[in-house]
């Protein structure tokens, strides 16, 4: 049940008697209701309840959920934005008759890069940025954004590099212009503190649309700050957050461990509470997991017990895995691998053992038919199967040079079974690895390069998405940068995806967030980025990438994980 506010301006339907969205929709998993607005019991909206400024609280529970076609509406201004903020400090007041006095040249425009053309918006997501990489000494822009049921395009000018949409229009914009395209529009000219000195340039554009599905949960990832040496932390936001909180530092980790101080929060993975975060073996230390919430950063669960400590700090112990089907009192299990090379085996944890013992702390997983090592397990939500890398480059927990395949055993009450490959992402010409399962275990990502290669770091990968019981491999649209930055994937290591923790199915199509580490911007560090996939009628579309522009750019950003972490709130400042 989550509740989300629209304008009801254009929703009601005379003929009826109600509003558009709640008329007749005892199947449709939703209702429309006033919050006592009339001054009556809080119930549905009636007549005199619809027009203009009247506000509703939609709570959907199922499918069905969308925003008819209205408008026109007024949600960007009528006249033209002036921005004298920031670096548009210099943007002068006679911007718009200077680009209004001619056509548009033949100049090469600015290089749009955000937004990546035919990008999907979750509703309630962070609000668009506008940037662009000036060509030929441009200094002065024209920003145009236009959708068909606007009343008037949003035209802005600037003498910045970016420029990002204000948060009321975003939220009017968001409320309205649903599953519908808006199209950006940014032209370039050269300023010389009086006149262009040549015509505006040709226009660049971009087409996002706004789905009308939210993106729930919160993000934590790896960042580095300083260089690949620098500072490590865990780092995080919710969705809509406009910066970052520091979720937890390695220090603050306080479960004891064999072999030293946890001095890395690398390769971690959310508890399916959102409470907690375990993290991947790294001499000398062993694995350890230590809570994200603000009251208790850092401190062990309450349920750990000694004999996991052991079990968990005794050997090298890979990237792990949970499911929401065995984290409860009683059976707080994590999956993993344990040993080194061809001799890591798949195992499980009970996290509440007290002895150390095998069969009681920790086991194997019988993987019958696979003799390969195995790293990077991902448990299914439901508890049922487990996809891990079938490899002979297991490192540490990590994978190297070698190859790897996608696999699936049983997890079968911690026995196990028949393991098999996952047809479309067992293959012998590439290298399947970092399996994640979609929030409803339909779909697995995971990351592709040439067999053979090297998979840590690797420049060459890019993200694709297979049924999870298998089938055809689907590449990402979202792998490839815009063409005009010079960058092309395979090439800008496209890595580590991860879903969101929902999948939403509103009006017969099923939304799906991905989110993935890439180097694609223009200092080539690796930075996070934001997709969405979406089916309907069992056919799957993907769009391209969304910068997230609330992380700082200068870090090294990895490993995302998705999940309903319990981190502080960010600031906000109005």
């Amino acid at each position: 049940m989550r509740t989300r506010k629209f304008d009801t301006t254009n929703y009601f339907r005379a003929a009826t008697g109600c509003l558009v969205l709640g008329c007749g929709t005892s199947g449709q998993g939703f209702v429309v209701s006033d919050f006592g607005m009339d001054g009556m019991d809080g119930g549905a909206l009636g007549p005199a309840e619809a027009g203009p400024g009247i506000v509703v609280v939609v709570s959907d529970a199922g499918p069905g959920l969308s925003l008819p076609p209205g408008g026109p509406f007024g949600d960007f201004p009528a006249t033209p934005v002036i921005d004298a903020t920031g670096g548009g400090a210099g943007t002068p007041s006679a911007a718009p008759a200077l680009f209004a006095g001619g056509a548009s040249g033949t100049a090469l425009g600015p290089c749009l890069v955000e937004p990546e053309n035919n990008s999907l918006f979750p509703h309630n997501w962070l609000r668009p940025r506008i940037r662009y990489i000036p060509q030929g000494g441009q200094n002065l822009f024209e920003i145009r954004l236009h959708a068909a049921s606007e009343t008037s395009d949003l035209v802005a000018y600037t003498s910045a590099s970016s420029w990002t949409l204000p948060k009321a229009t975003w939220e009017a914009l968001s409320a309205h212009i649903v599953e519908q395209p808006v199209t950006v529009t940014v032209r370039g000219a050269v300023f010389d503190g009086m006149n262009l000195t040549t015509p505006p340039s040709a226009p660049s554009t971009a087409t996002l649309t706004i789905a009308a599905a939210d993106a729930s949960g919160s993000i934590v990832y790896w960042s580095i700050a300083g260089g690949p040496n620098g500072a490590t932390a865990l780092k995080g936001f919710k969705a809509g957050d406009e910066s970052v909180v520091t979720a937890l530092l390695p220090a603050q980790v306080q479960m004891p461990t064999t072999g030293g101080q946890v001095n890395c929060v690398g390769c971690h993975t959310s508890t399916p509470d959102g409470e907690f975060a375990g993290f991947t073996a790294q001499d000398p230390w062993g694995n350890a997991i230590a809570s994200l919430q603000n009251a208790s950063v850092g401190q062990a669960p309450s349920f750990l017990g000694a004999g996991a400590v052991s079990a968990l700090g005794g050997s090298p112990v890979g990237i792990q895995s949970f499911s929401k089907a065995h984290w409860a009192a009683g059976d707080h299990i994590e999956v993993a691998p344990l040993g080194r090379g061809l001799q890591s085996q798949l195992a499980w944890f009970d996290l509440e053992a007290t002895a150390a013992t095998q069969g009681v702390a920790y086991d194997f997983i019988t993987r019958t038919g696979d003799t390969m090592g195995v790293a990077a397990p991902s448990w299914s939500h439901d508890g049922g199967r487990i996809v891990y890398m079938s490899t002979d480059a297991e490192e540490d927990g990590q994978p190297g040079a070698g190859q790897s395949d996608l696999y699936a055993v049983p997890y079968n009450a911690k026995m196990g079974g028949a393991a098999a490959p996952v047809s479309g992402a067992a293959t012998t010409t590439y290298n399947e690895y970092y399996p994640a399962f979609s929030a409803d275990d339909q779909f697995i990502a995971f990351d592709r390069i040439a067999s053979g290669m090297d998979m840590y770091n690797q420049p060459a990968a890019e993200v694709y998405v297979i049924p999870s019981v298998g089938g055809v491999a689907s590449r990402l649209a979202a792998n490839d940068p815009p063409a005009c930055t010079g960058k092309t994937s395979p090439g800008i290591t496209n890595s580590w995806p991860k879903w969101s923790p929902e999948a939403l199915t509103l009006a017969g199509k099923t939304y799906y967030w991905l989110i993935f580490s890439s180097t694609r911007n223009e200092n080539g560090n690796p930075q996070l980025y934001l997709t969405g996939a979406v089916v309907e009628g069992g056919k799957v579309s993907s769009y391209a990438a969304i910068y997230l522009w609330n992380q700082p750019a200068d870090e090294n950003n990895h490993t995302p994980a998705w999940d309903v972490f319990k981190i502080p709130s960010v600031p906000i400042f109005r």
